[in-house]
């Protein structure tokens, strides 16, 4: 069975698809900004200060985060789908000539960045599993 479609139903089809096109982009950066609260939300107990940068733009595929590990030294970090890294040694400060590994997880950036992170989410653990043995004793 043939179809025949004319050329203003084409172009119909083209702006709809373009629409959808767009807000998909749309919900990307939506979407990578969430991903850095998301970062900033699992480890912030285990550093001084943690936020997703305002100044430095989100796109759809990186947003910045700013921290301050508990010895006192800032980053601005960069995610991405590649991972995280250091791109900066200070808030909302991107350094092009910073040539540093990507990070699959936070977690690792951090335990590179700062031995009193490391300890800290040791404690954590140590604590939450203190809390489930007790639970599973009583």
């Amino acid at each position: 069975m043939e179809t025949d479609y004319s050329h203003m139903e084409l172009s119909n089809n083209t702006e709809i698809e373009d629409s959808e096109f767009q807000d998909f982009e749309r919900t990307d950066v939506k979407d990578m900004r969430l991903e850095a609260e998301a970062v900033v939300n699992d480890v912030l107990f285990a550093v001084s200060n943690m936020f997703v940068s305002k100044s430095l733009p989100c796109s759809d595929d990186v947003a910045y985060i700013n921290v301050e590990t508990r010895e006192r030294n800032k980053y601005c970090l960069e995610l991405s789908e590649a991972g995280l890294r250091v791109v900066g040694y200070a808030f909302d400060h991107v350094d092009d000539n910073i040539q540093t590994p990507y990070h699959e997880t936070v977690y690792s950036l951090l335990d590179t960045l700062s031995p009193a992170y490391r300890e800290a989410f040791g404690n954590a653990l140590l604590r939450r599993l203190e809390a489930l043995k007790q639970d599973g004793q009583s």
